[in-house]
């Protein structure tokens, strides 16, 4: 079974999705990652989805990957008597660490760091960016504020501190939980939110110690002046388009988009666009020429995957929404602008052996008319970097361990095939022949091209390039 496109699909699973009808439904509509958000659900639901997901994997043949989103830090204001207060722009508003009952005067706001981080003038945006509170004074355990933008607040809505760095960590409590949860499951990637620096990485990597691939969420503004290091702290990077807007203004929101998809593309870092992209679909059955639009764009950027959240976890057509979705991007892959674009973008290669064998890769099989590129890897750099160059011909990845095979289905262009260990140049010729024409994408008396390391059985960096020609009966 192969896909006819390279960027990928990421479906989030909930009340919309959960039976195995409907996981397999979205696995066949064109679902190559499944998200589990772990800010909701029990640890016997996720067992569950991971088991009906790996039955379908068995049962298809190919790789599925898993991702576990964290929940990361919620930052919230307490409760109010009857549940809700008015807030009236130009009053004053308390807030403390008090657990007293809320009024419209005052609430409670039970975290330290942010009082730790706050200074006259600086603003916070609470419930999505709906109301804004400026800071007048403030001590290590409450702020006076004036209300810029009032409006109806009520029981534990989210805060969000724009341009000021917290003294948090991104992973609570709960968090660690989760994981180790999650990585006892197999969860191929491990999706760690509220990332503000580096640092915040290197904890997750400490803890995760191989078990899965990290995704970096960018959602702060703040990791936006660390992007450089972060993406190449990190496995990947998902753009959390809707916590960015929150936080700055809705126009500078598709530049940063495109900033972080260049830097991806430069490090050779798998990316993804998420958040809000077919949110109609959420309660009808077509999305507006808008949302389509902007699935578009994110193709013509050359990104590896977008993303569905509430569309298919929670909406009433989580089926349509990933077919719509596998209709977008084949529609947008077939204009020759967009291989213009993918070609316009190309960063330059890197000074290794690796980057000058992909790159050569790429080269060759344009000039010859070669159909598919076939890689070798242990442990998915390989492929990694023949992605990278977003070469016209497919990518089937042939690896001998599982979990590369289970993270490869994110990135793009990446049909993923676990094979049998390779000891000599002959066989793995011989295999990576047999695997193109096996996953229908090469005929015999055909062409392919073949990258690997050697000595094989190690992982190591690409160095050596074949040109194979495919058998006849």
């Amino acid at each position: 079974m192969r896909r006819s496109r390279n960027a990928k699909i990421v479906a989030t699973l909930g009340p919309s999705s959960s039976s195995y009808e409907k996981i397999e439904s979205l696995f066949h509509a064109g679902a190559d990652v499944f998200r589990l958000n772990f800010s909701h659900g029990i640890f016997e639901e996720h067992q569950e989805k991971v088991r009906i997901i790996r039955e379908i994997e068995q049962k298809a043949k190919r790789p599925i990957s898993i991702m576990m989103d964290l929940q990361g830090p919620k930052l919230r204001v307490g409760t109010f008597e009857g549940g809700k207060v008015i807030l009236k722009a130009g009053q004053t508003f308390g807030l403390d660490l008090t657990s007293a009952i809320g009024t419209s005067e005052r609430a409670s706001l039970p975290h330290p760091e942010i009082f730790a981080a706050l200074k006259p003038g600086t603003d916070l945006l609470l419930d999505d960016g709906k109301l804004r509170l400026r800071v007048l004074s403030c001590r290590s355990d409450s702020a006076e504020t004036e209300v810029v933008i009032g409006g109806e607040l009520s029981n534990r809505k989210g805060v969000n501190v724009p341009g000021v760095m917290l003294p948090i960590s991104a992973l609570t409590n709960k968090d660690r939980q989760d994981l180790e949860f999650g990585l006892s499951l197999g969860v191929d990637w491990v999706a760690l939110s509220f990332v503000q620096k580096p640092e915040d990485i290197q904890e997750a990597r400490g803890l995760v110690q191989g078990r899965a691939k990290l995704i970096a969420k960018l959602e702060k503004p703040m990791a936006i002046l660390h992007l450089e290091e972060i993406v190449k702290q990190t496995d990947a990077i998902m753009v959390a388009r809707g916590d960015l807007g929150v936080e700055m203004m809705p126009e500078e929101v598709p530049s940063i988009q495109k900033k972080i998809i260049r830097t991806c593309r430069a490090y050779g870092k798998p990316v993804v666009v998420a958040t809000q992209m077919l949110d109609s679909m959420v309660q009808a059955p077509t999305p507006t020429r808008a949302e389509a639009s902007d699935v578009a764009t994110a193709i013509y950027d050359g990104v590896d995957a977008v993303m569905l959240s509430a569309e298919s976890a929670s909406g009433q057509y989580p089926i349509e929404a990933v077919k719509m979705m596998d209709r977008i991007i084949r529609q947008t892959e077939q204009d020759s602008v967009y291989r213009q674009m993918l070609d316009d973008s190309r960063p330059e290669p890197l000074d290794t052996v690796a980057d000058a064998i992909t790159a050569a890769a790429r080269q060759v099989a344009h000039t010859i008319n070669v159909s598919v590129i076939v890689t070798f890897s242990e442990t998915g750099s390989t492929t990694l970097r023949a992605a990278r160059e977003r070469p016209e011909s497919s990518i089937v990845a042939l690896t001998p361990n599982l979990s590369t095979a289970r993270f490869l289905p994110l990135v793009w262009g990446v049909h993923a095939v676990l094979t049998e260990e390779v000891f000599s140049f002959s066989q793995m010729v011989e295999t990576a022949c047999k695997a193109a024409v096996a996953e229908n994408f090469a005929k015999a008396n055909e062409q392919i091209i073949v990258t690997a390391g050697v000595p094989f059985g190690a992982s190591g960096g690409t160095n050596i390039l074949r040109v194979a020609k495919v058998e006849g009966d």
